[in-house]
C-alpha cells in the first residue's frame, strides 16, 4: 500500500489499498481518487501538489477511480476529482471539483 508515502504522490495508483488497511491508519492523511485522463482530476492537480508538497508530514494516496473500483464506491465518491480527509482512519470532510488551492488547505483545517 503506497500510505507509506508521506507527502505529495503524484501517481495514481491503479492497486487501490484495503478500505479496513485505510481504517487503520494513525495519523492524517488525504486520500485523492480520479483518473490521469479526467480533465477535473488534471485542472485541480496544481492546486493539490502546491498544499501537499508543503505539507510532508501527510500521507497522500491517489487512488485510480472508475467501473469495478470498490473503493471509490465505499467511500461514495461519485464525481471526481474527490479528496478526502481521514484522521485516525475516520472521514473527517471532503472536497469535490476543487480547483484552487485555497479549497485544499480549507479542507486540511478541519483536520481537528
Amino acid at each position: 500500500m503506497q500510505a507509506s508515502v508521506m507527502g505529495f504522490n503524484p501517481d495514481y495508483s491503479k492497486e487501490a489499498p484495503a478500505f479496513e488497511d485505510l481504517q487503520a491508519l494513525d495519523g492524517s492523511a488525504v486520500l485523492e481518487f480520479g483518473t490521469p485522463w479526467c480533465g477535473h482530476c488534471q485542472a485541480s492537480r496544481t492546486a493539490v501538489e502546491s498544499v501537499l508538497k508543503a505539507r510532508p508530514d501527510l500521507f497522500h494516496i491517489k487512488i485510480f477511480d472508475g467501473k469495478g473500483k470498490r473503493l471509490g464506491r465505499q467511500f461514495g465518491v461519485k464525481l471526481w476529482p474527490t479528496l478526502i480527509l481521514l484522521k485516525d482512519g475516520q472521514e473527517v470532510d471532503r472536497i469535490v471539483r476543487f480547483t484552487s488551492p485555497d479549497e485544499v488547505m480549507a479542507l486540511l483545517a478541519r483536520q481537528c
